[in-house]
């Protein structure tokens, strides 16, 4: 009978203090949602406002981002305190502060990734939707997250690159400046004029639309190498990169077709490579066989054979 009465003295005793901190806990949860609520709203707000004041909205949605989780972290903490748990976030702060180095060994990769993220975010060598490469990889930029860079490559596939991979691997930009040098080979025979050769190619890269010449981007062509039938022209032109791969390949396709036409149309002649065979040694005969001369030969015998 006595236990029974201790634990119902105790049920009520927790029943009676919960009642008392009802009001609290309540006050608790409506702070952890308006401060939610708030730090939607104002990352949104400061997402808008960087980009359109810095047109990059990778750093905006990152930093609109950091501030919702920011905001919900300050909620918890004041919602704990408000439900008479003061303690429990006191001791939450007070763990947090003696595991972080414990966390920082266990978490190492992430915490690298964390920190590179937030410095890609101010300081990084590319945009959403630029063409760029990051080791092996050869794609677009879709998102910049906490932990990683997401790449949409060329064959449909998506790519999470860890942050601070990118911030430690070289990064190439096809499309940081929206234009991109492409160049290609021609052969043309050595007793055409190379002169007119390189008017011809220029003036079948002026024909062309997506071309791109002016002050700063030059389109040019040069005696690249005396090859084996050949005296080879490189062409240099410039293309807008704005849609890398795949109007930057169209082009040069265009340029390659036109150009090629343009030589045959004016008369110049682009040979095969040419290959000799040497027989050395005493060999004094072919060592090749005509099978259809021989059979030729054999059915004029039999001819003459059966005519006898």
């Amino acid at each position: 009978m006595e236990e029974t009465a201790t634990l119902s003295e105790s049920f009520q005793n927790f029943y009676n203090s919960f009642i008392d901190q009802l009001p609290g806990i309540g006050l608790g949860v409506l702070i952890i949602i308006l401060g939610t609520l708030i730090g939607a709203w104002v990352g949104n707000f400061a997402r808008q406002r960087i980009s359109q004041r810095t047109q990059d909205p990778l750093m905006s949605r990152f930093l609109g981002k950091a501030i919702r989780i920011t905001f919900f972290i300050i909620a918890v903490m004041l919602a704990l305190r408000a439900a008479g748990l003061g303690a429990i976030a006191t001791g939450i702060l007070t763990a947090a502060g003696a595991s972080a180095v414990v966390l920082g060994f266990a978490f190492k990769d992430i915490g690298e990734n964390f920190i590179a993220g937030i410095i890609l975010a101010f300081n990084r060598p590319f945009n959403v939707n630029d063409t760029v490469e990051i080791g092996d990889n050869f794609g677009k930029v879709k998102a910049l997250e906490f932990r990683y860079t997401k790449l949409k490559i060329f064959d449909g596939k998506d790519v999470y690159i860890p942050n601070s991979d990118v911030l430690t691997t070289p990064v190439t930009n096809y499309t940081e400046d929206g234009f991109f040098r492409w160049n290609f080979t021609i052969g043309i025979a050595y007793e055409d004029n190379i002169d007119g050769a390189k008017k011809v190619v220029m003036e079948a890269l002026r024909q062309e639309p997506n071309v791109i010449e002016d002050e700063e981007h030059e389109n040019f062509v040069i005696e690249d190498e005396l090859a084996t039938s050949t005296v080879n022209l490189k062409v240099f032109f410039w293309v807008d990169t704005k849609d890398f791969r795949r109007m930057a390949l169209i082009t040069k396709g265009s340029v390659v077709r036109k150009v090629k036409e343009a030589l045959e149309d004016n008369g110049f002649y682009m040979p095969a490579d040419i290959q000799e065979i040497k027989l050395y040694g005493a060999a004094k005969d072919s060592p090749l066989r005509f099978e259809q001369t021989t059979q030729s030969i054999d059915n004029t015998s039999n001819a003459d054979s059966k005519k006898s």
